[in-house]
C-alpha cells in the first residue's frame, strides 16, 4: 500500500495526540508500507530511546519500595498492546494494560499508594475514558498521584489529571487540551499520474471520507461532530478532574497547546511544579502521617481496656 495512504488511513481514528508528534509515527508507517530499512542515524536514535525508556522502567520498579507502587505511563497511548514496537518507533503504552497494572497495585495488600509516571504526546482516544474512569474509582480505595515526567499531553493529561494530585516536573509540560483527525485529498496527485480509483461499496456513508475524492461538507461536518463528541468528554473529565467548571478548561488551560510547569499551575492544571524524587518523598511523609492518627488511636483503645 503507499505510505501516503496507510498514513490517511491511520489518521481516520480521532486522536488526543500533539499533531507534530506524527512525524515520528508516520516514518515507521512509510518504512514499513515501503519496505524500506531505516537510516543509521535513524535507528540509533530509536535505541537511544528505547535504552532510556527501559532504564526509567527498572527505575520505577526500584522506587516502588517504602508502599508506593509506581506504574509508568510512557509513549503513545493506545487501547490494546503496541501500535508500533519500540525497537521500529517511538514506543506505545495500552491502556487496558496500564488498567491491568492499577488494578494489581489496588489488590496488593503492601500498596499503599500508587504514584502514575507519565511521559507520553497522548494518543488514540480509544479506551481513554474508561481508564480515566477507573483511575477516579481507584481513588477511592488508595491515593492516586500522578506526574508529568516530564510531559502529560492530550490523552496523557486526560488520565493524568484523573488523579486526586497532579503534579509536572520543572522542566516539563502539561495541556494539549483538544481532538483532531484529519483527512488527505489524493485525488489531484492521482489524475497526475493516470489513476483513476473506483470504489465499490453498500451502504450510505460506507466510503465516506475516503482519500480518492475532495471531503464534501456533509462528510467534513460529520467528522466534525465525531471530534466534538470527544473533546465534550476529554473538557468534561479535565473538569472532574480538577474540580473546576467545564468553561474553565475550555476557555483557559492552553486551549490546545501545551503549557510549562509555572503557567500550568496558574491555569489550575496541575498542582504545582516539583520533581519526582520530591512528589516520592512528599508521599512518604503523607503516609507516615496518616499511619501516626492510626496507631495513636490503637494506643488510647488498648489503655481504655487496661482501665476496665
Amino acid at each position: 500500500m503507499n505510505h501516503h495512504l496507510l498514513v490517511a488511513e491511520f489518521l481516520a481514528t480521532p486522536w488526543a495526540l500533539m499533531p507534530e508528534r506524527l512525524n515520528a509515527v508516520a516514518a515507521v508507517l512509510a518504512r514499513w508500507s515501503q519496505d524500506v530499512p531505516a537510516g543509521e542515524d535513524v535507528l540509533a536514535s530509536i535505541a537511544a530511546d528505547r535504552n532510556v525508556r527501559e532504564a526509567r522502567r527498572q527505575a520505577t520498579t526500584a522506587v516502588s519500595s517504602g508502599g508506593i507502587a509506581v506504574l509508568p505511563l510512557y509513549g503513545v497511548v493506545t487501547q490494546r498492546g503496541n501500535m508500533v514496537d519500540d525497537v521500529s518507533g517511538p514506543g506505545s503504552i495500552s491502556t487496558q494494560q496500564f488498567a491491568s497494572a492499577l488494578r494489581q497495585a489496588l489488590a496488593d495488600d503492601s500498596v499503599s499508594q500508587i504514584l502514575i509516571d507519565i511521559d507520553s504526546p497522548g494518543g488514540s482516544v480509544y479506551g481513554v475514558s474508561e481508564l480515566a474512569d477507573e483511575i477516579v474509582s481507584a481513588r477511592a480505595q488508595k491515593p492516586v498521584v500522578a506526574i508529568a515526567n516530564s510531559l502529560a499531553a492530550s490523552a496523557a493529561y486526560w488520565i493524568g489529571c484523573s488523579a486526586s494530585e497532579f503534579y509536572v516536573t520543572p522542566g516539563g509540560e502539561v495541556g494539549s487540551i483538544g481532538v483532531w483527525q484529519a483527512h488527505f485529498d489524493y485525488s489531484q496527485a492521482f489524475a497526475t499520474k493516470g489513476v483513476k480509483p473506483t470504489l465499490i461499496s453498500a451502504g450510505k456513508y460506507k466510503v465516506e471520507g475516503n482519500p480518492y475524492v475532495p471531503l464534501d461538507e456533509e462528510a467534513q461536518g460529520f467528522m466534525q461532530s465525531r471530534v466534538d463528541d470527544y473533546y465534550a468528554s476529554f473538557t468534561k473529565a479535565v473538569a472532574r478532574g480538577r474540580g473546576v467548571p467545564i468553561a474553565q478548561v475550555r476557555e483557559g488551560m492552553g486551549q490546545g497547546r501545551v503549557l510549562g510547569g509555572e503557567a500550568a499551575q496558574t491555569q489550575g492544571m496541575i498542582a504545582l511544579p516539583i520533581s519526582f524524587d520530591e512528589v516520592v518523598r512528599k508521599m512518604r511523609r503523607d503516609a507516615r502521617s496518616i499511619a501516626r492518627p492510626r496507631a495513636s488511636r490503637i494506643a488510647y483503645a488498648q489503655r481504655v481496656i487496661e482501665i476496665l
